[in-house]
């Protein structure tokens, strides 16, 4: 397939391109191409066509600007217009297909760029390659051109570009490429020709060359002299860069094995003959065991002095008073009147420290 391409070309240097130098040239939208260095689908690029309408004799050509992606023009005129859609067309079903089959009589044209790109798988990454004329000549695509009208009234001038099957040089990177058209016997027969059938076949000479470029121009918005710049591929930087690590490991090794070899030196150098030993300590200097439990026996408690021991023995002799003195049970109960009105008679007293004392 080929849905990105480099087209930097000036407008006169395309007819010259297709090899177009004798007849007139016209231009028509010109003004809206714009070259670019990765090109699209939805973009504008310069189209070469028959101009039958202005010359009889079938002489002259159109330098005609054109959206690559085509639009046919039964589309309907409500629909957005998909470019994606038909940027390219197979060649071997082109004539079965309603889209191309009616504009292979007087519809076909020519696409000059300076190269394509094409991506190669490798699982789930993919890496682009920019394929060029070793001699940096111009590669002509034959393509196909329809119009479209859409409901505000604009016509939309639209192409796509024939593939085929890959040819055997470039089968590891893609199984399609596009139809090109290498000499002027070709291009003069794809524009004019009635058959073109033996034209739609892979290009098989070996001045088809190719390199990787940056994966980048995946983007559509990157542009610049950078799409179609070498790049090593990353497998490569992975081998040297492993090399490198792999290198810088094994010195690593070699000085860890001889400052290990020169440091054993040193120790069998540098050990002490005599190792002076200090003196055991003797038993005397020791705490003996009877003093550890003259220690141990002693308490933190105080002695009690003579004063307390005299109080403590008044306070056990009140206590056995007041046992002695308590009421009996008949002398507890009380009369209900005494109960009710709550009132205390002069004997009935609780006895005191002072009366204890005064009966000793």
């Amino acid at each position: 397939m080929c849905g990105r391409a480099r087209c930097t070309l000036r407008a006169d240097d395309i007819p010259r391109a297709c090899h177009r130098n004798n007849g007139p040239t016209r231009h028509v939208n010109m003004d809206r191409y714009r070259p670019s260095y990765n090109a699209g689908p939805g973009m504008n690029l310069p189209v070469v066509r028959r101009d039958d309408g202005s010359n009889p004799d079938g002489a002259g050509v159109v330098l005609h600007c054109m959206k690559w992606g085509l639009i046919p023009s039964f589309t309907k005129k409500t629909d957005k217009p998909d470019f994606f859609k038909m940027f390219n067309a197979r060649s071997e079903s082109v004539s079965e297909k309603a889209s191309f089959r009616r504009l292979l009589p007087k519809s076909r044209c020519l696409v000059a760029v300076e190269g394509f790109y094409e991506w190669k798988k490798d699982g789930s990454r993919k890496q682009p390659y920019y394929i060029h004329f070793e001699d940096s000549r111009s590669l002509v695509f034959a393509a196909l051109y329809d119009s479209w009208e859409n409901s505000e009234g604009e016509k939309l001038y639209t192409f796509t570009i024939l593939t085929t099957s890959a040819s055997p040089a470039l089968q590891w990177l893609h199984d399609r490429m596009p139809v090109i058209l290498g000499d002027k016997g070709s291009i003069d027969m794809w524009l004019n020709g009635s058959e073109v059938d033996t034209l739609l076949k892979p290009y098989e000479n070996p001045d088809l060359v190719w390199y990787p470029v940056t994966p980048s121009i995946g983007k559509l918005s990157f542009e610049g002299p950078e799409c179609v710049k070498e790049v090593p591929l990353k497998t490569q930087e992975n081998n040297l860069i492993s090399k490198f690590f792999s290198t810088r490991e094994v010195k690593k090794e070699q000085e860890s094995n001889m400052d290990q070899s020169l440091c054993s030196e040193s120790v069998k150098t540098n050990s002490p003959k005599n190792v002076k030993k200090e003196p055991k300590s003797t038993d005397d200097e020791l705490p003996s065991s009877t003093d550890k439990v003259y220690h141990d026996s002693k308490s933190n408690v105080p002695a009690p002095s003579f004063g307390d021991v005299e109080k403590s023995q008044t306070k056990r002799e009140y206590e056995e008073f007041l046992a002695g003195t308590k009421p009996s049970k008949e002398e507890i109960e009380v009369s209900p009147a005494r109960k009710k009105g709550n009132i205390k008679s002069g004997g009935d007293k609780q006895p005191t420290l002072f009366s204890y004392f005064g009966k000793k």
